[in-house]
């Protein structure tokens, strides 16, 4: 099954989760470690792929995203 893309990246998000993790100081290492304490399973390679919009994300991968940020998921996605 080939992956899609939008306008050649795999996601809309990734600029973004960049954006509100740096503003917090945090790594993605440790933003890995916060989002499987969600109970999602991300590890930094993904984070990386993500923020480097080489990766997509699926919903409740960015739901956790967006708690652990304190963002809203359409924040992440580009609609506010």
């Amino acid at each position: 099954m080939k992956a899609l893309d939008y306008e050649g990246r795999r996601n809309v998000s990734g600029e973004r989760v960049r954006q509100k993790r740096t503003e917090r100081k945090i790594t993605q290492a440790e933003l890995a470690a916060r989002v499987q304490c969600e109970g999602v399973a991300l590890e930094q390679d993904a984070i990386s792929r993500i923020e480097s919009r080489q990766r997509m994300v699926q919903d409740y991968e960015l739901r956790a995203l967006a708690e652990v940020l304190s963002a809203s998921m359409d924040w992440l996605a580009g609609k506010e």
